[in-house]
């Protein structure tokens, strides 16, 4: 199993000025190379009328990763590998970023480019909230009116958030756990019920969990 890592919490942008020219970084998490994509393509179309919309991104983590950047017009090294290293000396994964440059008119030079592109990337980074992806389950129990309360209870105890309530005849409640502790859960629910509840996982998929 791959080593957990840390990864954007949100999208976040921040922006700054070098010599007349703005850089604005915009960072956020990602899932799949498709995502990625579709978040430049999503930056270029906000920012049609940039100079330059210089992306890169790194997907996966730890050991385990595949990187991209580009140019995107600038002199070749100067912009989409400068924030490629930032990305990298972040701790990050499964992470995305395009920096916008609006010319300012004053050429910065190869060594200006490159501080301004790491300086822009290095400002998101700095402050996005970093998060990690848990594996939850998703699960349905249907309660009778007099357990509602003791079952919130029970479910903040372990972690749980209860997504929807619907009340009929009974109350059928989705939840959602960590998978770790999705059995400690279950044995409270069967003490709680003298055994007559059980919760039935409909879905296990994945949540991202700030971390401080």
């Amino acid at each position: 199993m791959p080593a957990a890592y840390l990864l954007p919490a949100e999208e976040i942008r921040r922006e700054i000025v070098v010599v007349n020219s703005h850089f604005i970084a915009t960072l956020a998490p990602i899932a799949s190379a498709d995502e990625a994509r579709a978040f430049i393509k999503r930056i270029r179309s906000e920012f049609a009328d940039a100079s330059h919309n210089v992306p890169a991104y790194i997907l996966g983590g730890g050991n385990s990763l595949s990187e991209y950047c580009s140019d995107d017009g600038e002199p070749s090294g100067t912009a989409g590998r400068p924030a490629l290293t930032v990305l990298r000396g972040s701790g990050l994964g499964d992470v995305v970023v395009v920096v916008t440059r609006y010319f300012g008119g004053t050429l910065l030079g190869t060594g200006g480019l490159v501080k301004a592109y790491t300086e822009a990337t290095q400002a998101v980074a700095r402050d996005v909230l970093r998060a990690q992806r848990i594996p939850v389950h998703v699960a349905l129990l249907a309660i009778p009116y007099n357990l509602l309360e003791r079952i919130r209870i029970l479910a903040t105890r372990y972690g749980g958030a209860i997504l929807d309530e619907d009340f009929a005849a009974d109350i059928t409640l989705t939840l959602r756990f960590p998978i770790e502790s999705f059995a400690g859960f279950e044995t409270g629910l069967q003490e709680l019920s003298a055994g007559r509840l059980s919760v039935e996982i409909i879905e296990t998929s994945e949540m991202l969990v700030p971390v401080s």
